[in-house]
């Protein structure tokens, strides 16, 4: 049985969407906008790799993944991805990941929903007890970024993975755990002017 279900969340700047095959193009538009595959550090797909990464994520649901597309309300655009990976549901635990923007929608608070509304979504329908970022030790902007959420440092995974240059992946591991969330959402509904 699945925990999680890929089902849309929507609040007043982003409506997250399951990501199905017929976003391809969509996402290749948003990915072109910043071109942020070319982060060494980043594993972003390019525009080319787009249908294999699309792929990817949509044979992961067999294993409780929950992909989304994150559409812009303002623009209609597709903007980005983030999804639910690694997903334990006998532990009540997921991380959130695979999370990137067109760079046009950087810096706004459509990244800032998107987390409330995964987050909500785990903790608040889903009883989860954790949730786990993780991310690259020498993605500053990502770290920063998770930070800014209120998830809390948990430590470094050394020589964590291989990635597609050959270069090798300290991986920085984050959480918030289940008695945080109360003050992690009220942090994240001010920063949305929501208090």
């Amino acid at each position: 049985m699945t925990w999680l279900h890929n089902e849309v969340l929507e609040g007043e700047f982003v409506k997250l969407e399951p990501l199905a095959e017929r976003h391809v193009t969509d996402l290749q538009q948003a990915v072109a906008d910043g071109e942020s595959w070319k982060l060494w550090y980043a594993m972003v797909p390019t525009v080319e790799e787009m249908p294999a990464y699309v792929q990817a994520a949509l044979a992961g649901k067999v294993k409780g993944d929950a992909p989304y597309v994150v559409r812009c309300k303002t623009t209609g655009q597709i903007v980005g991805t983030s999804r639910y990976y690694m997903v334990d549901a006998a532990n009540k635990r997921a991380l959130i990941g695979y999370t990137w923007y067109a760079e046009s929608v950087r810096r706004t608070p459509i990244n800032t929903e998107a987390k409330l509304l995964l987050l909500q979504n785990l903790f608040e329908r889903h009883g989860a007890i954790a949730v786990e970022f993780r991310t690259h030790f020498f993605n500053q902007t990502s770290r920063k970024a998770i930070e800014r959420l209120g998830a809390k440092m948990d430590g470094i995974l050394r020589q964590h993975m291989i990635l597609k240059d050959g270069s090798v992946r300290d991986t920085v591991v984050y959480s918030i755990i289940a008695a945080e969330w109360p003050t992690v959402r009220r942090h994240l509904l001010s920063k949305l002017g929501r208090d």
